[in-house]
This record gives structure tokens, sequence and C-alpha cells, in this order.
């Protein structure tokens, strides 16, 4: 077994290196600008310093993102923004970009957003692909989500698939969703092929509940033995998104289980 990166997402995005060596990080997540903003992000202050450095980056995108919207208003913006943060994401060396599935509204088809994400990458791939791979995160609630349930998932790999995509697994977002964390590594995997990031996070609510509120791990509702488990399993860098007063702590823990 390789040894895994662990990491945390930052919220020091101006110096983003230093709140990594603050927290104990081997990889670091982070904004690129307001994650509620539309607007195109500004080059990093530190591009230079972060592409020299030896520590792995990975950028998630902005929250409105949504590429299954039926909404042009909410749709066109966000296939926009996506391919803007992949730009910036190269520029400072990121190996990714993670986007959440998104979702179409109550009433609606979902088989319509399935549609919308394939068109997206069915119109990048003609103008080049993306500067930086997509990482597609499943998510926690909505019942017309893309990849809140595994079979929802399933159809949207299905669609997107045969691209140049990536998987990013969210513990939290899949005990919220209803998806049992035993084993969860090894049936996402045989729906996406791959797992190239993972969000270990512990969950503040209850199993199923489909709401995305993260917590320290051992804090929360989680096992954090199944949070280890699923690290040695996906045998991907991981990201802890959890409160940063204990992110260090959280890095620790999973370091010590780990080795």
């Amino acid at each position: 077994m390789h040894r895994v990166l662990i990491g945390a997402h930052v919220r020091t995005d101006d110096d983003p290196l230093g709140a990594a060596a603050a927290c104990g990080a081997d990889v670091v997540q982070l904004f690129l600008g307001d994650p509620q903003s539309w607007k195109k992000p500004a080059p990093h202050p530190r591009a230079e310093e972060i592409l020299a450095s030896e520590i792995p980056v990975v950028v998630h995108a902005p929250y409105p993102v949504n590429l299954a919207s039926t909404n042009n208003r909410i749709r066109v913006p966000s296939r926009k923004i996506v391919v803007q943060h992949a730009e910036a994401a190269a520029e400072i060396g990121a190996f990714g970009l993670v986007v959440h599935g998104g979702h179409v509204t109550k009433g609606e088809d979902a088989s319509v957003g399935v549609a919308n994400w394939r068109k997206f990458f069915e119109r990048q791939n003609d103008e080049g692909g993306f500067a930086t791979p997509v990482f597609i995160e499943n998510t926690a609630g909505g019942d017309n989500a893309m990849a809140r349930k595994f079979e929802a998932l399933a159809r949207l790999w299905d669609a997107v698939g045969d691209f140049e995509v990536g998987f990013c697994l969210d513990t939290c977002h899949a005990f919220a969703a209803g998806e049992e964390l035993l084993g969860v590594v090894e049936r996402a995997r045989a729906i996406t092929g791959r797992i190239d990031l993972v969000h270990l996070n512990d969950s503040r609510d209850e199993f199923d509940s489909a709401r995305d509120r993260h917590a320290n791990i051992g804090t929360g509702t989680i096992d954090p033995e199944l949070l280890v488990a699923v690290c040695a399993a996906a045998q991907a860098p991981v990201v802890v998104e959890t409160p940063a007063e204990g992110q260090a702590a959280d890095i620790k823990l999973l370091r010590e289980r780990l080795t």
C-alpha cells in the first residue's frame, strides 16, 4: 500500500501553502475566488510559489455551479465558469477541479440534467478539452440530484464516463445521501472505474439526513473507523473539509491510523 497523501481545504486562500504547513497537510484544496461568485477568477497572487512547491493542489469550483440545470441563466454561466476555473487551476498546477453533480428542480425530468452534462463534455471536447481534469463530486441532498444516490451517479456516468472525467468521493455527502460507508469505495469504483480524490468528512447529522454539514473526525455521527477504512481502500489523495480549528488533529489521526 502506497503512502496516502492527506491534506485539507484551506480557508486562507491568499497563502494556501502557509495554511497547509500550519495543519501538516500533504495536499491542499482551495477556491480561486469567492465560492459564491460567478466572476472569472483572477490570477492567484502566489501562483509562482504554488507552482514551485512540491505540495499537490486541487481546486474546488464555486458552489452556484449547476451544469445539470434546465435554466439557461444557471446552466450557461455554469459552463463558462467551470472552463474558466479549469484554466485558472492549470495556472497553479492543480491536478483537478472538483465540481458538484448538480440537480434539476422538483418535477423536472432528471434525464434532462444528465443530458446537459453530456452536452457540456461534448462541447468542451470539441474545443480541446479542459485545461485541468474535472472531478465530479457526489452530493448530499436533492431528490433530483445527479450524484446523490449511487443509482443516479451510475446514470450520469453512463452519459459522461467515456470522456476524461474524474470522481471525488465525499464521505459526509454519501452518508447524508443514505449510502452505507462500509464498502462505499468498491461500490463507487464499480460505477466510475476510479476515485481521484476523497473528501474525508464526518457528519453533524444522522444517516440519510440529506444535510451537508461537516464535522471534525470523531465529533460527528460517522464511526471514525469507517472513515479510516475509506481512506485505506480508496488509495487516493485525501482532503478534509472539516472545521479549520480541528483540521490538524484530523490529519494527524488519519496519518496515525494509516501507518
